[in-house]
């Protein structure tokens, strides 16, 4: 069947207009390579938005300078203050999961993915007007965060749908976009404020973005099952306002199961631990003696770390158990932290500490970003495809939340001990997040317990889960 052919046979919808031949082409059913094109405008979708985000790194250091600086923006502002920003960016990202979903349902992915590309451009480009810091914060936090959100939800959540034997692999590719696109965008925001200012950077990144997600959305789309599935719960509903305000959460029979609580604890630790590190790279590196170029060098080959161990051990999940996976590399990513991170801020700025903050940026990268890629499949093994999408938005809500807690409360603690700008006042910052990742590890084990026991009580020792 040719592409004017499905045309002709397809019903146009809202806001996509741009996008018609792509997603009646996308839309064709029994093409062998769909699940191929939902990973390849998946990976571009959080390749641009995540990776944008991966290194906010970049801005944080600059601003930090900045406010260092009379008459700009960011003039006296803290670096607690300055994070925020950041901050507010990654956990709207997250927060907003249940509304995200819910209206990829109500209307289609394709949709929402495009509305939150323009909206995701749209606050790049009004944050390079900013004059005060709150703007920034409104601009490249809030929007940025809102945008981020409505095209990476719908990219999590309809990819796994496509897969069962490789989802492991597929999200790991998918979601390596974030390593990938951290590792590219770092260095190239870096050269590009030297030469262009922050204030063009902002302009261009926001131009291209929208481009890049625009372009991608055409192919998110449910698969055929689910979207059955879907079409079957739309035509119930009894009113317009019904999947747009009114959003189902999870069913209460999982929600009280101690297998959702011990997920949910895990991913409220993992998520306040997580990005801490990764906003404050080119910062604690600056205090090690690195210069600026050198600095935000740290963020791009944490996300090349990122991005192969994705890939690797989503691959490697897919063989030994997901579970599995997930629990060995929080272990690993708790004991990076107090291992390596820990002890080069007790050494003060010496060529071994900056040895140590190496080891840990090339194992936190592997290891604490693969719990990203292994969350989403975890729960469909755990609470099976009916209920992923429900799970999913709500716990990713809920990751997005103590990201809110966990990172500015890291940066306070920097500036809580900062009599000087040597690596000791990032000691209690790597304490945190040395707890919360051991917490976190607990919390997977007792999720991966919990896997073991059926329906009726009884315990499966399978231990490829």
């Amino acid at each position: 069947m040719t592409i004017p052919a499905i045309a002709t046979r397809t019903r146009l919808r809202p806001m996509s207009v741009c996008l018609t031949s792509a997603q009646d082409y996308f839309r064709a059913q029994g093409s062998k390579w769909r699940p191929a094109l939902v990973v390849v405008a998946s990976f571009i979708i959080v390749f641009t938005c995540c990776g944008l985000i991966f290194a906010w790194g970049v801005y944080q250091a600059l601003y930090e300078r900045l406010a260092r600086e009379p008459g700009t923006p960011f003039t006296g502002a803290s670096p607690a203050e300055i994070d925020l920003i950041g901050t507010i960016a990654v956990s709207l990202m997250t927060i907003g999961a249940p509304f995200a979903v819910a209206w990829a349902k109500r209307f289609t992915p394709s949709t929402v993915a495009f509305v939150g590309g323009l909206i995701f451009g749209l606050s790049l480009v009004l944050a390079s007007f900013g004059t005060a810091l709150w703007h920034f914060e409104l601009t490249q936090g809030f929007l940025n965060g809102i945008g981020t959100c409505l095209s990476y939800m719908v990219a999590v959540t309809t990819a796994p749908t496509w897969f069962t034997r490789h989802r492991g692999l597929a999200m790991g590719i998918i979601l390596s976009g974030t390593g990938v696109g951290g590792l590219v965008w770092a260095p190239a925001l870096n050269a590009c404020v030297v030469r262009l200012g922050f204030r063009n950077t902002l302009r261009l990144t926001g131009g291209l973005s929208f481009a890049l997600v625009s372009m991608a959305s055409g192919a998110m789309a449910w698969e055929p099952s689910n979207k059955a599935r879907i079409d079957t719960e739309n035509s119930a509903r009894t009113s317009r306002a019904d999947g747009i305000l009114k959003v189902p959460l999870v069913d209460w029979r999982v929600a009280k199961s101690r297998k959702f609580v011990a997920q949910a604890l895990g991913a409220v630790f993992q998520s306040a631990a997580y990005y801490t590190p990764v906003f404050f790279y080119a910062s604690y590196a600056q205090t090690l003696g690195y210069g600026t170029t050198a600095s935000s060098n740290f963020i791009a080959l944490s996300n090349a770390c990122n991005a192969i161990g994705k890939i690797i051990i989503g691959h490697l999940a897919d063989r030994v158990g997901r579970l599995n996976a997930l629990f060995i590399t929080t272990l690993l990513s708790a004991i990076s932290a107090v291992a390596f991170w820990l002890p080069s801020t007790c050494l003060g700025e010496t060529t071994q500490s900056q040895g140590l903050f190496i080891t840990f940026t090339v194992f936190y990268g592997v290891f604490a970003s693969a719990y990203v890629s292994l969350f989403p499949t975890s729960l469909v093994e755990l609470f099976g495809a009916q209920n992923f999408a429900s799970v999913n938005g709500v716990l990713y809500m809920v990751r997005g939340m103590a990201t809110m807690v966990g990172t500015p409360v890291g940066g306070v603690l920097v500036r809580s001990t900062a009599s000087n700008l040597g690596p000791e006042t990032f000691r209690n910052m790597s304490l945190l997040v040395s707890a919360l990742l051991f917490a976190a590890t607990a919390a997977v084990l007792w999720v991966r317990l919990e896997a073991m026991v059926g329906p009726n009580g009884g315990v499966s020792w399978k231990w490829l889960q």
